[in-house]
């Protein structure tokens, strides 16, 4: 699970913006009727999910892409060679474009804190740091600071243990890859349980799920697919999943042999795969394939639920875009109802929808805002920060009336377009 993370220099992202998950201490009737949407660990409370609200090109995705940026390097760069160029914009103006951007999040992996940090640009790392907390102060793993002098002896300093031969791990990595995602590869313990959390508990986006997984989700949470696609408005009644083998024909290649080129055509390979066949009102009978006759929607609805209930079982985290995006107001509900019905996962999400903007869904401290400030950096708070709301106020209603400074004005009346348009 995520405790919290900061950033800073990452695309409209300028000074650093920190998503924290712990709750804030509040205690007032609105809250209390909502004590389903946090979960106690270490007697701290933390929330399940985080909604962030504002208007296009305020700064919502640029988190996300941050978040995901970041990951990929962890995965990835073991793999980079000399002269790659990291794949990421820093603040463009006043001057952050020579600056360093850091990273850095608290987390837990087997039931231990640690806190994972980076700064780079866009060549080289150039710091990284591991600790952990045994208890109430944190420990050193490991640090790196590649400013301090050649000789990986003097970058480099380790906690005693963590590692074996860690120095041998250095000595492998080149200013371009995290010590962590090399260590990994080295078949280092630690090294591959911090990857681990970085490819399986902390998800950006919607990935797809494994065919016997899927299979396994769908058929011990199939009604609440069924109730959930309902909510869409779908006409289906009914979903059956099977298993099939398919064949693959093989592709063939060529080789020349005198002056003609000779087919030489492998074996067709038989593959697995796991068919889900949606019945409808109108013929419950007739079987329609999910993939190739519904609507892209649907598959994309279908596959986010999935997504969802390995989330909520496995007590993951999920960070996604516009997450409701073309999505009923209710089923957007439905979705934060599933994750706040866990026991311990957790959902960032962006949305346009105002209507989650409501202290009778989400308490204060899960509702964030996005504003473009005036030197165009994303400027980040939530509706906890303002002190002076009362929770018998509507607060989408101060939203769409900008009293929280996140909402775009545009002067859209048909007599200015009729100007810009030189009428």
């Amino acid at each position: 699970m995520v405790l919290k993370f900061s950033l800073s220099n990452f695309y409209s992202i300028k000074d650093t913006l920190t998503v924290d998950f712990e709750a804030a201490r509040i205690s007032t009737a609105a809250t209390k009727e909502l004590s389903d949407n946090v979960f106690t660990l270490n007697k701290r409370k933390y929330l399940k999910s985080i909604g962030v609200f504002g208007p296009n090109a305020s700064g919502k995705t640029s988190i996300v892409k941050a978040l995901a940026f970041c990951i990929s390097l962890i995965l990835d760069s073991y793999r980079n060679n000399e002269g790659i160029v990291f794949n990421f914009m820093p603040f463009k103006f006043d001057g952050y474009h020579e600056k360093p951007s850091t990273f850095s999040i608290n987390f837990i992996c087997d039931n231990t804190e640690y806190e994972y940090s980076f700064s780079l640009n866009r060549k080289e790392i150039i710091s990284e740091s591991l600790y952990y907390y045994p208890g109430k102060r944190k420990a050193k793993v490991f640090v790196r600071k590649e400013q301090v002098g050649k000789p990986k002896s003097e970058i480099y300093s380790f906690g005693d243990g963590f590692f074996v031969k860690p120095l041998d791990v250095a000595q492998s990595t080149g200013r371009n890859t995290l010590f962590i995602s090399r260590a990994s590869q080295m078949d280092r313990e630690l090294a591959k349980k911090i990857y681990s959390f970085f490819m399986t508990d902390l998800l950006v986006g919607i990935p797809r799920i494994p065919n016997d997984y899927a299979l396994s989700l769908f058929k011990k949470n199939k009604q609440l697919l069924l109730q959930a696609l309902k909510m869409a408005d779908s006409d289906i009644v009914n979903i059956e999943a099977r298993k099939e083998n398919i064949t693959i024909p093989g592709m063939p290649t060529y080789f020349q042999f005198g002056a003609e080129m000779i087919p030489s055509i492998p074996a067709a390979q038989t593959e697995t795969v796991v068919r889900f066949l949606t019945a409808h009102r109108k013929n419950p009978e007739l079987g329609f394939d999910l993939y190739s006759e519904e609507s892209a929607g649907t598959v994309q609805l279908f596959h986010l639920l999935l997504v969802l209930l390995d989330i909520c079982k496995k007590g993951k985290t999920l960070v996604i875009d516009e997450f409701d995006l073309s999505l009923h107001t209710e089923l957007a509900e439905f979705i934060l109802n599933l994750v706040h019905a866990s026991n311990s996962a957790q959902l960032l999400f962006t949305s346009h929808n105002t209507n989650l903007i409501d202290i009778k869904k989400l308490r204060r401290d899960q509702i964030y805002f996005t504003n473009k400030k005036e030197d165009a950096s994303t400027d980040f708070y939530s509706l906890f920060d303002f002190k002076d709301f009362r929770e018998n106020m509507d607060a989408e209603k101060g939203y769409l009336q900008g009293r929280f400074d996140a909402v775009p004005y545009v002067a859209s009346s048909i007599e200015t377009i009729k100007k810009l348009f030189g009428e």
